[in-house]
């Protein structure tokens, strides 16, 4: 027992010793030749020079106070703007005394998201199914209305972020189940079907996305028989389902292509069928490999809802743009294209960290 006390290591003591740890770190990462050399103290000249003056403009100097533009320093950022706005960028139009409904949509979504984003639990597929089945239908009555006695509320009036997330969840909720079609269908021993769906991929995966979304807002109902209309926001994330699920088979094909094929013949000799075979051996395999590939289609496609705003839909840019036009709060561009860019910025990062978490533990596997 005493041995064990003296051999203890004295608290703090192994600061000394971290000291050349440091210093060889340093050496061998930052100035390891004289270019990286050069260019660690271009890089810190350059900091020296860009932060100081960004954080008077974001912080010091800053005004968050008050209800008007009056109220700000004109030397900082005027975040009054932002605050007084939030209900816009974050709701759009949607009427104030109803945004209980957008805040419980959100909560069943995100309820939902936690047991599918887990890293161990039993009767995944059950979730999933709920999260890409049931929460679409639930949202969309609960945002819609006229059932329930809930007042309906027209799509004209969604907006802001709000409308943003919709759309990104809509879209990944039909893409990735044709997707996966659309994969198995490429890998088909029939040629007919491995024809249309070679055909599809290729026709959207050639066709750039702001092309799709404004035939889906002007030349789809031209096409419509007389009297029969679609809501533009049905029309724009049909046409993003149909797009992205292109992205989504090659995504969901390069796992296929990552299961052994002996699997599909030790399967087929005990007499299962083709589609036993891929729905409980091999998708599994397939899409466990592919999560980190699903998820950088995913925040790609966040980010290509802020297309919408070029049709006419409402989203969180779109917000932004309008309350950057109202005459009280004019020439305020910097703090409002910050805040969107903020905004995107850690929901991108948030689903990235996730899908570097699944990679990591992916690798730890294997």
């Amino acid at each position: 027992m005493s041995e064990a006390v003296a051999h203890r290591p004295f608290p703090g003591g192994g600061g000394a010793a971290e000291t050349p740890r440091v210093l060889d770190w340093l050496r061998r990462n930052l100035f390891s030749s004289v270019f990286n050399s050069i260019l660690t103290l271009a890089v810190i000249l350059l900091a020296a020079l860009i932060i100081p003056p960004v954080l008077r403009w974001t912080v010091t100097d800053a005004s968050i106070t008050g209800i008007t533009k009056a109220a700000c320093d004109p030397d900082g950022a005027c975040w009054t703007f932002i605050r007084t706005r939030l209900p816009l960028f974050f709701y759009g139009h949607y009427p104030p005394n109803q945004y209980w409904r957008v805040d419980l949509a959100a909560a069943l979504l995100v309820a939902f998201s936690i047991p599918v984003l887990r890293e161990r639990i039993r009767h995944r597929w059950v979730y999933v199914l709920l999260l890409l089945v049931v929460v679409p239908v639930l949202d969309g009555a609960l945002l819609a209305g006229g059932i329930a006695g809930l007042d309906p509320v027209d799509t004209n009036l969604w907006g802001g972020l709000m409308l943003d997330v919709i759309i990104a969840f809509v879209t990944v909720a039909g893409s990735l189940p044709l997707g996966v079609v659309l994969a198995l269908g490429r890998r088909s021993q029939l040629p007919i079907v491995r024809g249309l769906s070679v055909g599809f991929i290729e026709l959207w995966r050639g066709v750039p996305l702001l092309t799709v979304l404004f035939m889906s807002a002007v030349l789809v109902p031209l096409f419509l028989p007389q009297g029969v209309s679609v809501d533009r926001l049905v029309r724009a994330m049909v046409a993003l389902i149909l797009f992205n699920a292109a992205y989504m088979a090659e995504v969901v094909r390069g796992g296929l292509q990552g299961v052994p094929e002996g699997q599909d013949e030790a399967a087929a000799s005990l007499g299962l069928h083709w589609w036993h075979i891929q729905a409980f051996i091999v998708l599994p395999q397939a899409l466990r490999i592919v999560v980190p590939g699903i998820i950088n289609t995913v925040v790609d496609l966040f980010k290509d809802t802020t297309l919408v705003t070029l049709i006419g839909l409402f989203d969180l840019l779109g917000a932004v743009d309008q309350a950057l036009k109202d005459p009280a709060w004019l020439g305020l561009a910097k703090e409002g294209y910050l805040f969107a860019a903020l905004v995107f910025f850690v929901c991108c990062f948030a689903m990235s960290s996730y899908g570097r978490s699944v990679e990591r533990r992916l690798a730890a596997r294997h």
